[in-house]
């Protein structure tokens, strides 16, 4: 695949996880701030990684919230559960997997993200 598919192909999976309005609103913050970065994001990340046939895209959404609850980064914490929930992630299923995630990552970092879990809930309704 060439560079331009993957991008192509990563714009389509960032506009059906996210809506079209968000992936551009993402794509143009990403491109103000370095364009080199949002092009490895979408190309890579989501033109590749998440393009990957074997996990559905429900699995990869709570493998990654899983992931950025122990590492500790809230702003694309708060973007893959919009995400999560767009991949057919329910609320309920991403409360259970931070909650699962309290004696591995701490509990501190469980109820951070329990935090921004509940803001984005409480956002998209």
């Amino acid at each position: 695949m060439t560079e331009n598919e993957r991008r192509a192909q990563g714009e389509r999976l960032l506009k059906q996880m996210l809506g079209d309005q968000q992936a551009e609103n993402i794509q143009r913050i990403w491109s103000d701030i370095c364009p080199d970065f949002e092009k490895y994001v979408v190309g890579f990340l989501a033109g590749d990684v998440w393009s990957r046939p074997n996990l559905d895209l429900r699995t990869k959404s709570l493998a990654t919230i899983s992931a950025l609850t122990a590492l500790g980064r809230p702003l694309a914490l708060d973007l893959n559960i919009r995400m999560a929930l767009n991949n057919g992630a329910s609320k309920q299923e991403i409360v259970e997997t931070l909650l699962h995630l309290a004696p591995y990552a701490g509990f501190p970092a469980a109820w951070e993200a329990l935090s921004i879990a509940k803001k984005v809930f409480d956002e998209v309704g």
